[in-house]
């Protein structure tokens, strides 16, 4: 726990000062000051302002949600990172190690994390502790609770990735000693509802801006926190079943010592059911299947964000606490991960393990081994395929016009064609495949790319344009899932059904056919894969619901599309989509050449780092490090 003592208090204090002392400047001479780099720490608790700002600052430990360059989804079913070397393919090989942890994210690791808790344990003893000069309670209240908030979910980060941490409620000083044992899951639970609990009272009745926390937005992390608490992986007979030889005293800090599933699902069921009666999420009173279920999800996926024709911005009610890019975006998420033809990075591609589990609009399977299906795999699937992945043949933006006259259709590229150049048939490499005439890098290796949270304002090129489309930490449709989850295990299926039908009506799909509750659980969770993707919730779900090794341990799958003409057929320069004129092939393939994927029952949780273990010589190590 050294890192601790060395957070650089006066560093951020420095930034702070600058920021706010223009709007101080009117009141006097901004040169009347002490030098930054000298001012106490206590004069940001006597200043409203300053006070602001410094809980301002600890959001930036949320840094941009999940649109970081390198995506949860691609350590997870999901997707594939193009770039390998980046250490995604250590996690996905299973050859982390404490020395050799492989990729860590500013938003979930555990240094990072204590460093931002730190911050608000700062926050609230000094609000709690009456060591202010603040005389306003509704501004103490409202820092407070946004304090209790980040501190909660910081928590809950360190939580669901390496289970129960060291709970430290107070600033240490230089004379302390740092060397601190974790806590049991059990303590850690209960401390993060707690911190919920505080954080929901004092925001309620307060409206603040896009960005910052609510008292909703509490109780949606109360509700998230506790569905996980009541999963498989946190109960003693289940884990200790699947994962052999976890010593004893490691136990208490992956799993309940006491109590019981059926309790902690009725506590996650009522934590939910908070949220669905606080909130009203976005179309969510279908009682038949929406005829535009794809614009309804795309439109939910821009969360308000988008100016492009027909997305309906009422959808961000389904938002109840995002990172938002209103000014001076830095979001360059289309950037990293559009198609390469477009002069973006295709950074995390979907694999064929999700785009071939998206159902057919009527609601039966897809399947490769249907002759119909194999021959048209892109037509009649569920409206959300079509608002979260781009495969060969999708509609698209225009091309930049340096590019040339090279696809008018707009249409995405990811095959190998036949096309007729000076009076000879050759094999056209699509615009977006990894031979690209407009970029022979950067492209997918899996065939597909990803569309979700990219803008499709036609008007935003993006691989020079920042995009605005916020990130959903918490939408209400997770509670809803939540709410379901518990009721399936809890046997009250009827309102899991209908919950779960009014998620699926919305996207325009048929209602679950399902009626026992092995049924209905594997429908739930399909449906939670399909409607959360890459929102940060498989790579959790598959380890919670102990399924990680039939899931996230598979090979991953790419499409090899081939255009053919038809006899009698030919199509010369720019190239595009016609089954009138090609005959297309579209072959499923395993590919192990990018990352050989394996599962160890280790990664059910992340290791702690070696020089963490060596300044604490408190903190166990997880179990298989």
């Amino acid at each position: 726990m050294k890192n601790m003592k060395t957070i650089s208090q006066h560093r951020i204090l420095y930034i702070l000062i600058l920021i706010t002392l223009f709007a101080l400047s009117c009141k006097k001479d901004f040169m009347d000051v002490t030098p930054p780099d000298k001012i106490s720490a206590d004069l940001v608790w006597k200043d409203p302002a300053l006070a602001q700002a410094f809980v301002n600052d600890i959001y930036n430990g949320l840094s941009n949600g999940g649109f970081s360059e390198q995506m949860l989804a691609s350590v997870s079913d999901e997707a594939l990172f193009t770039h390998p070397t980046r250490g995604i393919d250590l996690v996905n090989n299973a050859t982390i190690n404490p020395s050799t942890l492989g990729w860590v994210d500013d938003t979930w690791g555990y240094k990072q994390m204590y460093n931002r808790i730190r911050a608000c344990n700062i926050t609230i003893e000094r609000i709690t502790g009456g060591d202010n000069g603040l005389s306003s309670q509704n501004l103490k209240d409202q820092l407070l609770g946004e304090a209790y908030f980040l501190r909660a979910y910081f928590y809950q980060q360190l939580l669901r990735y390496y289970g129960s941490v060291a709970i430290i409620t107070k600033t240490y000083g230089l004379n302390d000693d740092f060397n601190i044992k974790r806590n049991t899951y059990e303590e850690c639970v209960n401390f993060i509802v707690k911190d919920c609990d505080e954080a929901s009272k004092l925001l309620t009745g307060k409206t603040l801006d896009k960005g910052r926390t609510n008292a909703l937005a509490a109780l949606a992390l109360k509700s998230r926190v506790l569905i996980y608490a009541a999963s498989d992986l946190h109960d003693r007979a289940k884990i200790t079943a699947k994962i052999n030889g976890i010593q004893a005293q490691k136990l208490d800090f992956l799993s309940y010592a006491s109590g019981n599933q059926t309790e902690r699902y009725r506590l996650a069921q009522t934590a939910a059911k908070a949220v669905l009666d606080a909130g009203t999420g976005y179309k969510l009173t279908l009682s038949a299947p929406a005829a535009d279920g794809q614009l309804n999800f795309k439109s939910i996926a821009m969360g308000g964000g988008s100016k492009a024709p027909g997305i309906d911005a009422s959808a961000a009610s389904e938002l109840i606490f995002g990172r938002y890019f209103i000014t001076l975006s830095n979001n360059r998420h289309a950037q990293q991960n559009g198609p390469n033809g477009y002069h973006n990075w295709a950074g995390n591609t979907p694999i064929g393990l999700l785009v071939d589990d998206y159902e057919m609009s009527d609601g039966s399977k897809f399947s490769w081994n249907n002759a119909a299906q194999k021959a048209n795999p892109y037509q009649n699937r569920d409206p959300r395929f079509y608002a979260t992945i781009l495969y060969d043949g999708a509609g698209w933006k225009p091309r930049d016009k340096a590019s040339g006259n090279v696809d008018p259709a707009n249409q995405i590229q990811t095959g190998v064609y036949d096309l007729v150049s000076n009076g000879s048939v050759i094999d056209f490499k699509g615009l977006d495949t990894r031979a690209s005439s407009i970029e022979n890098w950067n492209g997918s290796w899996t065939g597909y790319y990803y569309h979700k949270f990219i803008d499709p304002d036609p008007n935003i090129v993006d691989a020079s344009a920042p995009q605005t489309i916020p990130w959903p930490f918490f939408r209400y449709t997770e509670a809803v899932f939540n709410y379901i989850e518990a009721s399936i295990e809890l046997g009250e299926l009827t309102n899991a059904t209908t919950w779960l039908n009014r998620i699926r009506f919305r996207a325009g799909m048929p209602a679950v056919t399902a009626t026992s509750q092995a049924d209905l659980r594997t429908a739930y969770r399909h449906e939670r894969r399909i409607e959360m993707a890459y929102e940060e919730q498989r790579y959790h779900d598959t380890r919670r619901w102990l399924i990680a090794e039939e899931t996230l341990g598979r090979k991953v799958t790419y499409i090899k599309v081939t255009g053919k003409f038809k006899a009698g057929k030919t199509m010369s320069a720019p190239y595009h989509y016609d089954a009138t004129v090609y005959d297309y092939t579209y072959t499923p393939i395993t590919e192990n050449a990018q990352e050989n994927r394996s599962w160890d029952n280790k990664l059910y949780f992340r290791p702690f780092s070696r020089d963490e273990v060596n300044k604490n010589n408190l903190l166990e190590q997880n179990p298989g490090y």
